[in-house]
Protein backbone atom coordinates (compact mmCIF):
# COMPACT_ATOMS: atom_id res chain seq x y z
CA UNK A 1 0.00 0.00 0.00
CA UNK A 2 1.20 3.47 -0.82
CA UNK A 3 1.96 5.90 1.97
CA UNK A 4 -1.33 7.58 2.78
CA UNK A 5 -0.01 10.79 4.24
CA UNK A 6 -2.60 13.47 3.71
CA UNK A 7 -0.67 15.38 1.07
CA UNK A 8 -0.04 12.31 -1.04
CA UNK A 9 -3.64 11.11 -0.90
CA UNK A 10 -4.95 14.53 -1.85
CA UNK A 11 -2.43 14.76 -4.70
CA UNK A 12 -3.47 11.37 -6.05
CA UNK A 13 -7.14 12.29 -5.84
CA UNK A 14 -6.55 15.59 -7.60
CA UNK A 15 -4.75 13.76 -10.41
CA UNK A 16 -7.69 11.45 -11.10
CA UNK A 17 -9.27 12.22 -14.48
CA UNK A 18 -12.64 11.40 -12.93
CA UNK A 19 -12.44 14.43 -10.62
CA UNK A 20 -10.29 16.86 -12.61
CA UNK A 21 -13.28 18.49 -14.31
CA UNK A 22 -15.07 18.87 -10.98
CA UNK A 23 -12.12 20.67 -9.42
CA UNK A 24 -11.72 22.83 -12.53
CA UNK A 25 -15.32 24.06 -12.28
CA UNK A 26 -15.20 24.57 -8.51
CA UNK A 27 -16.38 28.19 -8.58
CA UNK A 28 -19.51 27.22 -10.53
CA UNK A 29 -20.64 24.35 -8.32
CA UNK A 30 -23.60 24.97 -6.00
CA UNK A 31 -22.17 23.35 -2.88
CA UNK A 32 -19.05 21.89 -1.33
CA UNK A 33 -18.10 18.62 -3.04
CA UNK A 34 -16.17 15.74 -1.50
CA UNK A 35 -14.82 12.49 -2.87
CA UNK A 36 -15.98 9.99 -0.26
CA UNK A 37 -16.23 6.45 0.97
CA UNK A 38 -14.93 3.45 -0.90
CA UNK A 39 -13.49 5.59 -3.67
CA UNK A 40 -11.08 7.29 -1.26
CA UNK A 41 -10.33 3.95 0.38
CA UNK A 42 -9.44 2.44 -2.99
CA UNK A 43 -7.22 5.41 -3.88
CA UNK A 44 -5.31 4.82 -0.65
CA UNK A 45 -5.07 1.10 -1.35
CA UNK A 46 -4.10 1.77 -4.98
CA UNK A 47 -7.03 -0.33 -6.16
CA UNK A 48 -9.03 0.11 -9.34
CA UNK A 49 -12.54 1.46 -8.93
CA UNK A 50 -15.47 1.77 -11.32
CA UNK A 51 -17.73 4.26 -9.59
CA UNK A 52 -16.96 7.72 -8.24
CA UNK A 53 -18.70 8.46 -4.92
CA UNK A 54 -19.30 12.13 -4.25
CA UNK A 55 -20.94 13.85 -1.27
CA UNK A 56 -22.32 17.35 -1.71
CA UNK A 57 -22.94 19.76 1.14
CA UNK A 58 -25.53 21.56 -0.95
CA UNK A 59 -27.61 20.76 -4.03
CA UNK A 60 -26.50 17.30 -5.24
CA UNK A 61 -28.83 17.37 -8.24
CA UNK A 62 -27.44 20.71 -9.42
CA UNK A 63 -23.87 19.44 -9.04
CA UNK A 64 -24.80 16.30 -10.98
CA UNK A 65 -26.14 18.46 -13.81
CA UNK A 66 -22.72 20.12 -14.17
CA UNK A 67 -21.14 16.69 -14.68
CA UNK A 68 -23.61 15.18 -17.14
CA UNK A 69 -27.26 14.21 -17.47
CA UNK A 70 -28.65 12.82 -14.21
CA UNK A 71 -30.61 9.58 -14.49
CA UNK A 72 -33.79 10.73 -12.78
CA UNK A 73 -34.21 13.08 -9.86
CA UNK A 74 -33.01 12.81 -6.31
CA UNK A 75 -34.14 9.82 -4.25
CA UNK A 76 -35.60 10.12 -0.78
CA UNK A 77 -32.02 9.99 0.56
CA UNK A 78 -30.86 12.86 -1.63
CA UNK A 79 -28.89 10.63 -4.00
CA UNK A 80 -28.53 10.92 -7.77
CA UNK A 81 -26.51 9.11 -10.43
CA UNK A 82 -24.90 10.50 -13.58
CA UNK A 83 -22.67 8.97 -16.24
CA UNK A 84 -20.08 11.03 -18.07
CA UNK A 85 -17.09 10.13 -20.27
CA UNK A 86 -17.40 6.48 -19.31
CA UNK A 87 -17.48 7.11 -15.58
CA UNK A 88 -20.42 6.62 -13.24
CA UNK A 89 -20.84 9.24 -10.53
CA UNK A 90 -22.97 8.51 -7.47
CA UNK A 91 -23.76 11.76 -5.69
CA UNK A 92 -25.46 12.14 -2.33
CA UNK A 93 -26.40 15.04 -0.14
CA UNK A 94 -24.30 15.05 3.04
CA UNK A 95 -26.64 13.94 5.76
CA UNK A 96 -27.19 12.62 9.23
CA UNK A 97 -29.32 9.55 9.90
CA UNK A 98 -31.57 8.28 12.68
CA UNK A 99 -33.01 4.77 12.78
CA UNK A 100 -36.50 4.88 14.32
CA UNK A 101 -36.36 1.13 14.95
CA UNK A 102 -33.97 -1.75 14.22
CA UNK A 103 -33.85 -2.66 10.52
CA UNK A 104 -35.98 0.30 9.43
CA UNK A 105 -34.87 2.65 6.69
CA UNK A 106 -33.22 5.66 8.29
CA UNK A 107 -34.75 9.08 8.70
CA UNK A 108 -32.33 11.53 7.12
CA UNK A 109 -31.65 15.20 7.69
CA UNK A 110 -29.18 17.51 5.92
CA UNK A 111 -25.88 17.71 7.79
CA UNK A 112 -22.24 18.56 7.21
CA UNK A 113 -19.52 16.23 6.03
CA UNK A 114 -18.39 15.28 9.55
CA UNK A 115 -21.85 13.97 10.50
CA UNK A 116 -22.04 12.28 7.10
CA UNK A 117 -18.86 10.30 7.77
CA UNK A 118 -20.06 9.30 11.24
CA UNK A 119 -23.16 7.59 9.79
CA UNK A 120 -21.23 5.20 7.54
CA UNK A 121 -20.94 1.44 7.86
CA UNK A 122 -17.22 0.76 8.44
CA UNK A 123 -14.32 2.99 9.41
CA UNK A 124 -12.48 2.22 6.17
CA UNK A 125 -15.40 3.79 4.27
CA UNK A 126 -15.67 6.85 6.51
CA UNK A 127 -13.22 8.97 4.51
CA UNK A 128 -13.47 12.07 2.39
CA UNK A 129 -11.24 14.38 0.37
CA UNK A 130 -12.48 17.93 -0.13
CA UNK A 131 -12.65 18.81 -3.82
CA UNK A 132 -14.26 22.25 -3.57
CA UNK A 133 -15.20 24.73 -0.89
CA UNK A 134 -13.56 25.68 2.40
CA UNK A 135 -12.15 22.19 3.02
CA UNK A 136 -10.81 21.58 -0.48
CA UNK A 137 -7.52 19.74 -0.37
CA UNK A 138 -8.16 18.19 3.05
CA UNK A 139 -8.28 14.48 3.89
CA UNK A 140 -11.04 13.80 6.41
CA UNK A 141 -11.38 10.51 8.29
CA UNK A 142 -13.16 9.23 11.38
CA UNK A 143 -10.88 8.10 14.23
CA UNK A 144 -9.24 4.79 13.42
CA UNK A 145 -10.06 4.80 9.71
CA UNK A 146 -6.52 5.18 8.40
CA UNK A 147 -5.13 2.76 10.98
CA UNK A 148 -7.74 0.17 9.97
CA UNK A 149 -6.81 0.57 6.32
CA UNK A 150 -3.15 0.16 7.24
CA UNK A 151 -3.96 -2.92 9.34
CA UNK A 152 -6.43 -4.30 6.76
CA UNK A 153 -9.25 -4.48 9.29
CA UNK A 154 -13.00 -3.98 9.02
CA UNK A 155 -14.58 -2.28 12.02
CA UNK A 156 -17.98 -0.68 12.58
CA UNK A 157 -18.26 2.84 13.93
CA UNK A 158 -20.58 2.03 16.85
CA UNK A 159 -22.04 -0.96 18.70
CA UNK A 160 -25.58 -0.65 17.28
CA UNK A 161 -24.40 -0.68 13.68
CA UNK A 162 -25.69 -4.16 12.80
CA UNK A 163 -28.92 -3.62 14.70
CA UNK A 164 -29.68 -0.30 13.03
CA UNK A 165 -28.97 -1.76 9.59
CA UNK A 166 -28.57 -5.55 9.53
CA UNK A 167 -27.78 -5.50 5.79
CA UNK A 168 -24.33 -4.38 6.95
CA UNK A 169 -23.77 -8.02 7.90
CA UNK A 170 -23.78 -8.98 4.24
CA UNK A 171 -21.69 -5.95 3.36
CA UNK A 172 -19.17 -7.04 5.99
CA UNK A 173 -18.79 -10.36 4.16
CA UNK A 174 -18.59 -8.64 0.79
CA UNK A 175 -15.85 -6.22 1.84
CA UNK A 176 -13.92 -8.93 3.71
CA UNK A 177 -13.79 -11.02 0.54
CA UNK A 178 -13.16 -8.18 -1.87
CA UNK A 179 -10.50 -6.36 0.12
CA UNK A 180 -9.10 -9.47 1.84
CA UNK A 181 -9.39 -7.65 5.13
CA UNK A 182 -9.84 -9.34 8.50
CA UNK A 183 -12.76 -8.47 10.74
CA UNK A 184 -11.83 -6.63 13.92
CA UNK A 185 -12.54 -8.84 16.98
CA UNK A 186 -15.15 -6.56 18.53
CA UNK A 187 -16.91 -6.10 15.20
CA UNK A 188 -16.92 -9.89 14.76
CA UNK A 189 -18.52 -10.26 18.19
CA UNK A 190 -21.20 -7.71 17.32
CA UNK A 191 -21.90 -9.45 14.00
CA UNK A 192 -22.15 -12.88 15.64
CA UNK A 193 -24.53 -11.55 18.27
CA UNK A 194 -26.71 -9.82 15.67
CA UNK A 195 -26.94 -13.01 13.58
CA UNK A 196 -27.69 -15.12 16.66
CA UNK A 197 -30.51 -12.72 17.58
CA UNK A 198 -31.99 -12.88 14.05
CA UNK A 199 -31.33 -9.23 13.25
CA UNK A 200 -31.96 -9.87 9.54
CA UNK A 201 -35.60 -10.66 10.35
CA UNK A 202 -36.16 -6.92 10.87
CA UNK A 203 -35.22 -6.14 7.25
CA UNK A 204 -37.43 -6.52 4.18
CA UNK A 205 -36.74 -9.39 1.83
CA UNK A 206 -36.02 -7.05 -1.06
CA UNK A 207 -33.25 -5.26 0.85
CA UNK A 208 -31.65 -8.59 1.74
CA UNK A 209 -32.05 -9.68 -1.88
CA UNK A 210 -30.27 -6.54 -3.05
CA UNK A 211 -27.28 -7.44 -0.90
CA UNK A 212 -27.28 -11.04 -2.17
CA UNK A 213 -27.28 -9.74 -5.73
CA UNK A 214 -24.29 -7.54 -4.90
CA UNK A 215 -22.48 -10.55 -3.42
CA UNK A 216 -23.21 -12.57 -6.56
CA UNK A 217 -21.83 -9.80 -8.77
CA UNK A 218 -18.52 -9.48 -6.93
CA UNK A 219 -15.35 -10.17 -8.91
CA UNK A 220 -14.99 -13.32 -6.78
CA UNK A 221 -18.55 -14.16 -5.77
CA UNK A 222 -17.58 -17.56 -4.39
CA UNK A 223 -15.21 -15.96 -1.87
CA UNK A 224 -17.94 -13.47 -0.97
CA UNK A 225 -20.45 -16.21 -0.16
CA UNK A 226 -17.81 -18.21 1.69
CA UNK A 227 -17.17 -15.13 3.84
CA UNK A 228 -20.92 -14.82 4.48
CA UNK A 229 -21.12 -18.48 5.52
CA UNK A 230 -18.06 -18.09 7.77
CA UNK A 231 -19.88 -15.30 9.62
CA UNK A 232 -22.81 -17.62 10.22
CA UNK A 233 -25.15 -16.08 7.66
CA UNK A 234 -27.68 -18.56 6.22
CA UNK A 235 -26.26 -18.83 2.70
CA UNK A 236 -23.92 -21.72 2.00
CA UNK A 237 -22.12 -22.45 -1.25
CA UNK A 238 -20.39 -25.55 -2.56
CA UNK A 239 -17.29 -23.70 -3.71
CA UNK A 240 -15.82 -26.54 -5.76
CA UNK A 241 -19.03 -27.18 -7.70
CA UNK A 242 -19.62 -23.48 -8.32
CA UNK A 243 -16.04 -22.83 -9.40
CA UNK A 244 -16.05 -25.70 -11.91
CA UNK A 245 -19.35 -24.49 -13.34
CA UNK A 246 -18.12 -20.90 -13.65
CA UNK A 247 -15.04 -22.11 -15.50
CA UNK A 248 -17.16 -23.57 -18.33
CA UNK A 249 -19.91 -20.94 -18.35
CA UNK A 250 -19.94 -19.22 -21.78
CA UNK A 251 -19.69 -15.42 -21.98
CA UNK A 252 -23.41 -15.12 -22.70
CA UNK A 253 -24.24 -16.95 -19.47
CA UNK A 254 -24.99 -15.18 -16.20
CA UNK A 255 -22.34 -15.92 -13.60
CA UNK A 256 -24.37 -14.26 -10.86
CA UNK A 257 -27.37 -16.51 -11.53
CA UNK A 258 -25.17 -19.60 -11.56
CA UNK A 259 -23.63 -18.66 -8.21
CA UNK A 260 -27.04 -17.97 -6.68
CA UNK A 261 -28.30 -21.31 -8.00
CA UNK A 262 -25.34 -22.96 -6.25
CA UNK A 263 -26.32 -21.19 -3.04
CA UNK A 264 -30.03 -21.98 -3.19
CA UNK A 265 -29.50 -25.52 -4.48
CA UNK A 266 -29.04 -26.72 -0.90
CA UNK A 267 -32.60 -25.66 0.00
CA UNK A 268 -35.66 -27.91 -0.35
CA UNK A 269 -36.88 -27.42 -3.92
CA UNK A 270 -40.38 -26.37 -2.88
CA UNK A 271 -38.94 -23.47 -0.87
CA UNK A 272 -36.77 -21.95 -3.57
CA UNK A 273 -39.33 -20.08 -5.71
CA UNK A 274 -41.17 -18.53 -2.72
CA UNK A 275 -37.85 -17.50 -1.18
CA UNK A 276 -36.62 -15.88 -4.39
CA UNK A 277 -39.93 -14.03 -4.66
CA UNK A 278 -39.54 -12.79 -1.09
CA UNK A 279 -36.04 -11.56 -1.92
CA UNK A 280 -37.31 -9.44 -4.79
CA UNK A 281 -35.82 -11.22 -7.80
CA UNK A 282 -37.31 -10.48 -11.20
CA UNK A 283 -39.42 -13.28 -12.65
CA UNK A 284 -36.80 -14.02 -15.32
CA UNK A 285 -33.91 -14.25 -12.88
CA UNK A 286 -36.00 -16.14 -10.33
CA UNK A 287 -36.93 -18.82 -12.87
CA UNK A 288 -33.34 -19.20 -14.14
CA UNK A 289 -31.96 -19.56 -10.60
CA UNK A 290 -34.68 -22.00 -9.56
CA UNK A 291 -34.27 -24.11 -12.69
CA UNK A 292 -30.52 -24.45 -12.22
CA UNK A 293 -30.84 -25.04 -8.47
CA UNK A 294 -33.47 -27.76 -8.78
CA UNK A 295 -32.64 -29.48 -12.08
CA UNK A 296 -28.87 -29.43 -12.58
CA UNK A 297 -28.19 -32.63 -10.63
CA UNK A 298 -30.91 -34.66 -12.38
CA UNK A 299 -29.86 -33.21 -15.74
CA UNK A 300 -26.31 -34.38 -15.05
CA UNK A 301 -27.50 -37.91 -14.33
CA UNK A 302 -29.55 -38.05 -17.53
CA UNK A 303 -26.79 -36.56 -19.66
CA UNK A 304 -24.30 -39.08 -18.32
CA UNK A 305 -26.41 -41.82 -19.96
CA UNK A 306 -26.45 -40.27 -23.45
CA UNK A 307 -24.45 -41.78 -26.30
CA UNK A 308 -25.02 -39.34 -29.16
CA UNK A 309 -25.19 -35.60 -29.78
CA UNK A 310 -28.87 -35.81 -30.68
CA UNK A 311 -29.57 -37.47 -27.33
CA UNK A 312 -27.64 -34.73 -25.54
CA UNK A 313 -29.67 -32.02 -27.29
CA UNK A 314 -32.95 -33.79 -26.51
CA UNK A 315 -32.08 -34.21 -22.85
CA UNK A 316 -30.96 -30.60 -22.45
CA UNK A 317 -34.12 -29.36 -24.17
CA UNK A 318 -35.01 -25.89 -22.94
CA UNK A 319 -32.58 -25.93 -20.01
CA UNK A 320 -30.71 -22.68 -19.52
CA UNK A 321 -27.00 -22.15 -19.94
CA UNK A 322 -26.50 -21.86 -16.20
CA UNK A 323 -28.32 -25.15 -15.58
CA UNK A 324 -26.11 -27.01 -18.08
CA UNK A 325 -22.95 -25.45 -16.64
CA UNK A 326 -23.95 -26.64 -13.17
CA UNK A 327 -24.69 -30.08 -14.60
CA UNK A 328 -21.11 -30.12 -15.90
CA UNK A 329 -19.79 -29.87 -12.35
CA UNK A 330 -22.25 -32.49 -11.06
CA UNK A 331 -21.41 -35.49 -13.20
CA UNK A 332 -21.75 -34.85 -16.94
CA UNK A 333 -18.59 -32.98 -17.97
CA UNK A 334 -18.17 -34.16 -21.56
CA UNK A 335 -21.85 -34.05 -22.50
CA UNK A 336 -22.41 -30.62 -20.97
CA UNK A 337 -19.34 -29.23 -22.70
CA UNK A 338 -20.49 -30.65 -26.04
CA UNK A 339 -23.78 -28.80 -25.71
CA UNK A 340 -22.30 -25.58 -24.30
CA UNK A 341 -19.55 -25.28 -26.90
CA UNK A 342 -21.16 -26.70 -30.02
CA UNK A 343 -24.67 -28.10 -30.06
CA UNK A 344 -26.49 -25.06 -28.70
CA UNK A 345 -25.25 -23.02 -31.64
CA UNK A 346 -26.75 -25.37 -34.26
CA UNK A 347 -30.07 -24.29 -35.73
CA UNK A 348 -32.20 -25.81 -38.46
CA UNK A 349 -32.28 -24.12 -41.83
CA UNK A 350 -35.88 -25.25 -42.35
CA UNK A 351 -39.15 -24.35 -40.67
CA UNK A 352 -42.61 -25.78 -40.36
CA UNK A 353 -43.73 -23.53 -43.22
CA UNK A 354 -41.22 -25.24 -45.50
CA UNK A 355 -42.70 -28.62 -44.64
CA UNK A 356 -46.29 -27.46 -45.15
CA UNK A 357 -45.32 -26.25 -48.62
CA UNK A 358 -43.94 -29.72 -49.29
CA UNK A 359 -47.29 -31.28 -48.45
CA UNK A 360 -46.99 -32.28 -44.80
CA UNK A 361 -50.28 -31.43 -43.08
CA UNK A 362 -50.34 -29.10 -40.09
CA UNK A 363 -50.32 -30.94 -36.77
CA UNK A 364 -48.05 -33.23 -34.74
CA UNK A 365 -46.41 -34.59 -37.89
CA UNK A 366 -44.71 -31.23 -38.46
CA UNK A 367 -43.09 -31.30 -35.03
CA UNK A 368 -42.00 -34.89 -35.46
CA UNK A 369 -40.46 -34.15 -38.86
CA UNK A 370 -38.58 -31.12 -37.54
CA UNK A 371 -37.30 -33.15 -34.59
CA UNK A 372 -36.00 -35.84 -36.96
CA UNK A 373 -34.19 -33.16 -38.97
CA UNK A 374 -32.78 -31.61 -35.80
CA UNK A 375 -31.51 -34.98 -34.58
CA UNK A 376 -29.75 -35.48 -37.90
CA UNK A 377 -28.27 -32.00 -37.69
CA UNK A 378 -26.92 -32.64 -34.18
CA UNK A 379 -25.36 -35.91 -35.29
CA UNK A 380 -23.74 -34.27 -38.30
CA UNK A 381 -25.94 -36.11 -40.83
CA UNK A 382 -27.90 -33.13 -42.18
CA UNK A 383 -25.85 -29.96 -42.13
CA UNK A 384 -27.59 -27.95 -44.88
CA UNK A 385 -31.11 -27.05 -45.92
CA UNK A 386 -31.55 -29.72 -48.59
CA UNK A 387 -30.36 -32.58 -46.42
CA UNK A 388 -32.57 -31.39 -43.55
CA UNK A 389 -35.60 -31.28 -45.85
CA UNK A 390 -34.79 -34.78 -47.05
CA UNK A 391 -34.71 -36.12 -43.49
CA UNK A 392 -37.87 -34.24 -42.50
CA UNK A 393 -39.81 -35.52 -45.52
CA UNK A 394 -38.51 -39.07 -45.12
CA UNK A 395 -37.86 -39.50 -41.40
CA UNK A 396 -37.93 -43.31 -41.57
CA UNK A 397 -35.13 -43.62 -44.11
Amino acid sequence: MQNHAEGEVVARVSALPQVASIVASATDLPGDVYLVGGTVRDVILDREFLDVDLAVDGDALAVAATIGTPSGGETRFGTVTVTSHGYRYDLARTRGERYPQPGALPEVTPAGIDADLERRDFTVNALAVGLTGARAGQLLAVPGALADIEGKRLAVLHDRSFLDDPTRLLRLARYAARLRFTIAPHTHELATEAIRNNALDTVSGTRIGNELRLLANERDPIAAFEAAAALGLPWQIDADVAREAINVLPPDGRRDLLVLASVFGSRPSEQILPELDRLGFTATDRDAIAQAATRAASLARRLAQTTSNSEIARVVGASGIETVALAFSQGSPSQSLTWLRALRHLNLDITGEDLIKKGIPEGPQIGQALQAAKDALMDGLATDRESQLQVALNPEE
